[in-house]
């Protein structure tokens, strides 16, 4: 589990890039989680708000199954956060402190306003078409593990 996103968000990120490596056909529920071990219950309700943000397109039916909504090209990581875990990481105070500020600065105000702000342009830089290589290898070699555990 990473340290700044949930895991619901990982998943999140991990499903909408599994999608996106198939683009020819809308890809089941079952497929994703069982591809990527994912919890089949816990994953629908990812894939749920992922389309309820405009991420994903859901068809039901026995055909049924997830597409992305717009092209790779025009989703990036950060609209993955926002529609998962929101942006509220990027906006509050790392430590908590309420009133946290340039005025009123926590002990890591200046610190993490930088790293917030490559997390930011991280996220919003890159396409889903911009990772989709990387993503490929990243998935099978994911695929391979599971093969060899299992």
């Amino acid at each position: 589990m990473s340290i700044i996103f949930s895991r619901a968000c990982e998943y999140g990120i991990q499903a909408t890039l599994y999608i996106a490596t198939k683009p020819d056909r809308r890809v089941g529920i079952k497929e994703i989680a069982a591809e990527l071990n994912i919890p089949v219950h816990f994953l629908a309700k990812i894939l749920q708000a992922l389309s309820e943000k405009d991420v994903l397109k859901s068809y039901k039916g026995v055909h049924g199954g997830f597409t992305l909504q717009r092209s790779p090209e025009k989703i990036r990581l950060i609209d993955v956060v926002d529609a998962i875990d929101g942006l509220d990481f990027l906006e509050s105070c790392v430590l908590g402190f309420p009133g946290c500020g340039t005025g009123k600065p926590c002990p890591v105000h200046d610190r993490w306003g930088a790293v917030r702000d490559q997390i930011r342009g991280m996220l919003s830089e890159d396409s889903l078409a911009d990772l989709l290589p990387l993503s490929r290898e990243k998935i099978a070699h994911v695929l391979a593990e599971y093969a060899a555990k299992g």
